[in-house]
Formats: structure tokens, sequence, C-alpha cells
């Protein structure tokens, strides 16, 4: 089964646009599914997500957040 992440953004947000691209950009060499979330207007994510966003993350554990790891994705998707 393919790993699938979550991206926790924000609408008008650049990094989240900038993160969203970066992984877009590695899902053929890494191969695992990309969920988008947005937050706004959802008083629970925003509360856990809110100025922290973009956020990743997998099963139940945040990979990285406003900036994209690619080091910590590819140790991720290897432990999976």
């Amino acid at each position: 089964m393919a790993v699938v992440l979550k991206l926790y953004v924000r609408t008008g947000c650049h990094l989240c646009e900038d993160m969203l691209g970066q992984l877009q950009q590695l899902q053929p060499e890494l191969g695992f599914g990309l969920e988008t979330i947005e937050i706004t207007g959802q008083p629970s994510l925003e509360l856990e997500y809110g100025e922290k966003v973009p956020v990743l993350m997998g099963q139940n554990n945040e990979i990285c957040h406003y900036f994209l790891d690619p080091e910590a994705l590819k140790r991720y998707i290897e432990l999976q």
C-alpha cells in the first residue's frame, strides 16, 4: 500500500504553496499519495495547526512544518 501524507494548508500562504510544489515534484520519485487539507474555517484544525502551517503529517506524526525537510520525508517513507 502506498504511503499517503496529509498537508495542512491555509489559502494565500506562500509557504504552503512552496511546500505543496516541492512535494508534487518528489511524488514520482518517492511514490507517495498526498491529501491537501485546508484549515481555514475549520475551528478544530485552526486551533491545532494555526500559524504552524504548512504542516506535513504522516500516519499519526508530524514530518515537518513551515519548510519541507526532504531528508525527514525520505526517512519517514523508508520506514513505512
